[in-house]
Order: structure tokens, then C-alpha cells, then sequence
């Protein structure tokens, strides 16, 4: 659900910091735009060939500026563990509500029973601190990846049920920094058993509807697509099936449009999005960089940057903000090679013209 920092042995995710550094830039390649044309010439300059489907948004105080190539600005994009941070708005909003605690553990909201799982706080959830695997190995990751690999088929359909049979049986850990689909998709429906719903509907009553996130969604089968829901790709441009399922939703199971993102990115710098205080890093997660509930910060050229990265099977993502310079940048993805440089790369540019600027 995320580029991570070694080469994947199974299917995971992401999040861990890397050093970015300056994209492989191919040739632009010829095919149909969408929205500002002056980020839709970066958007080919800086992906070429290796993503003929994609799409990006830059974010400032003077607006918000949209592109897309090879599909329309109103077609979504798995969001892959970006998922993550979203889920972190919830947790810093639902603290703020008094719903639960940091030291709250997942067995005062799921049915787990006396078991390890069930001792372990939602705080370190957050921060990726649990001692909960990637993983757990009843959902035989590496099984999946192999069928990932060879048929393109989805590794995570399981329910909540599922998941919570995942739990009970899990070995934890001793809590150390240690990035965790498994746990992220726990802290998610904790969160919304303590609101009392699902996590579906959280997401869009907290975060979708106050903020007009039309076409941010979480199909939980593939029949439940929206009718503007892209095709993923691998690298090489095979098709790769959806990645849907209750229980990935709060790590990896969201879709959004390019605006949609946007959206929440200008919410998060303005400040009038839920849960803000996710992104203030409180703790140490990986060389040069700490984590808040699922948001990473690290500095890059200088700026310090707040930032989430997600892959799926057929989609990769980057979000990042520099609140310094109150700018923001989307990269959106159909194809599985990684958007992260690419990522940092337009921030880094549009935060550096933002702050020349202002020194002027």
C-alpha cells in the first residue's frame, strides 16, 4: 500500500522516510489533458512514459491548481496507504471529540477478548509503535504477493470479521518503530466502533462531507466501484484488479478524484479540516524523520515536510504539505512505479517560488 524502503519480499506498504532524490525524467508523451496546462506540461516532464495515466495538484494560499493526462479530472485513483493519514485526521479528531484516549487499547472497542492484540493502545497504533507485524502471518503475505505478481489479483478482501479472527491469534511484538498495515486497519474500525458506526461511514461524515469530498470513497467489493474508477496497471502496463475490502479501508482501501485530494490538502493547510493535530510529528519513525497519527515529516531541500506515500497493486500516490510556505502537492498514479521523487519534487519547487516570494 506504500513504496517502501527495501525491495518488497511480500505484499506491503509503505511510509518509511527516503531520501529523495531528482526523478528519471523521459520523454513527454503525447496524450489527452486535463486542467491547468502549465502543470500538465510538468506533470509529462517529470513522469513521461512510465505513467500515461496520471494526474497532480499544487495547493498555495493563491488557489488550488489541478492536471490530469490520459484520463479525465473526475476519474479515481487508489489512494493506497495514503489511507493511513486519513485515518490519522480521524484518530487526532476523535480524541478531540473525548471519544477515547491515547492509552485507549483495541480491546475496549473490538470484540478481540483476552488475547495481546487486545492490550495494545491506540497511540502506538498511530505512530507505528505497536509490536503489531506488517502482517500477520494467518494472512499468508506471501502467498498473496505470489498471486499478485503472477494473476494481478487482489491480496486484501478479507471483512471485519476476518480481521478481527487476524487479531486474536496475532504475536505482538515489542513496541519499537515499525510500519504496520495490520495495525493501521485495526486503529481505523476502533475508531469507528468508538463513534459507533463503520469506518465507510466515518470517513464520510468527518472528513467527505464537511469538506465536499464528492468522490472520496471505500468500495468494500469490486461492484461498489464508481463509474469513474480507473484500472490500475503494473509497471509493465498489465491490468491489476481493484483493491478492495472492509477491513484493508482505514490502510489502504480509500479511492479519490485529483480534486478530491486537493480539496483535503487545502483543508489541512487553512486548517479548517478535522483532526489537525495528526500531523505535529511527536516521535522518532526511521533516520531523519518523525511521525504524528500517520503523517511523516522530514526535511528536503531545506523544507520540512509533512507527507504520506501509498502503492497498491495498480496505483501509487504521494500527499505532502510544507506548512512553512503553506503549499501542498498530489501526485496520483494508474501504474505501479513509485511518484514519490516526483512528489517531493513539485512541492519542493512550488514551496521554494512560494518563499522567494514572500522574502521579496
Amino acid at each position: 500500500m506504500g513504496a517502501d524502503r527495501h525491495r518488497p519480499g511480500r505484499v506491503q506498504a509503505g511510509g518509511a522516510p527516503q531520501v529523495p532524490g531528482s526523478p528519471s525524467v523521459r520523454g513527454p508523451v503525447v496524450t489527452a489533458v486535463h486542467g491547468d496546462a502549465g502543470l500538465a506540461t510538468r506533470i509529462e516532464e517529470l513522469l513521461g512514459a512510465r505513467h500515461p495515466v496520471a494526474a497532480a495538484a499544487l495547493i498555495t494560499t493563491a488557489g488550488v491548481t489541478v492536471a490530469s493526462r490520459g484520463a479525465g479530472l473526475d476519474s479515481d485513483f487508489e489512494i493506497g496507504s495514503v489511507s493511513k493519514a486519513v485515518t490519522g485526521l480521524l484518530y487526532a479528531d476523535a480524541l478531540d471529540r473525548g471519544e477515547l484516549k491515547p492509552e485507549t487499547t483495541l480491546g475496549e472497542l473490538l470484540p478481540l477478548g483476552d488475547v495481546p492484540a487486545a492490550r495494545v493502545t491506540l497511540a502506538s497504533l498511530s505512530q507505528h509503535r505497536s509490536g503489531l507485524p506488517r502482517l500477520p502471518k494467518t494472512a499468508q503475505p506471501l502467498r498473496r504477493t505470489l498471486a499478485l505478481w503472477r494473476h494481478g489479483t487482489n491480496p486484501y478482501g478479507e471483512d471485519l470479521q476476518q480481521l478481527l479472527v487476524q487479531a486474536r491469534t496475532v504475536r505482538v511484538g515489542r513496541p519499537r518503530a515499525r510500519y504496520s498495515n495490520f495495525g493501521f486497519e485495526l486503529l481505523g474500525h476502533a475508531i469507528a466502533s468508538a463513534a459507533g458506526t463503520s469506518y465507510a461511514d466515518l470517513v464520510q461524515q468527518r472528513i467527505a462531507s464537511p469538506l465536499q469530498l464528492n468522490r472520496l470513497y471505500l468500495p468494500a467489493t469490486a461492484d461498489q466501484l464508481g463509474p469513474d474508477a480507473l484500472t490500475g496497471t503494473s509497471r509493465r502496463g498489465r491490468p491489476r484488479q481493484p483493491w478492495t475490502g472492509e477491513a484493508v479501508g482505514p490502510a489502504g482501501g480509500i479511492r479519490a478524484t485529483i480534486g478530491d485530494m486537493a480539496r483535503l490538502m487545502a483543508a489541512l493547510l487553512d486548517g479548517s479540516a478535522p483532526g489537525i493535530s495528526a500531523l505535529d510529528p511527536i516521535a522518532p519513525f526511521g533516520k531523519g524523520a518523525r511521525i504524528g497519527a500517520g503523517w511523516i515529516t522530514i526535511t528536503v531541500k531545506g523544507h520540512l515536510i509533512t507527507w504520506h506515500n501509498g502503492g497498491t497493486g495498480g496505483f501509487r500516490s504521494w500527499a505532502g504539505l510544507d506548512r512553512d510556505t503553506a503549499t501542498g502537492a498530489v501526485v496520483l498514479s494508474a501504474t505501479s512505479a513509485s511518484v514519490d521523487r516526483h512528489g517531493f519534487l513539485l512541492l519542493t519547487e512550488r514551496a521554494e517560488t512560494t518563499r522567494t516570494a514572500s522574502n521579496s
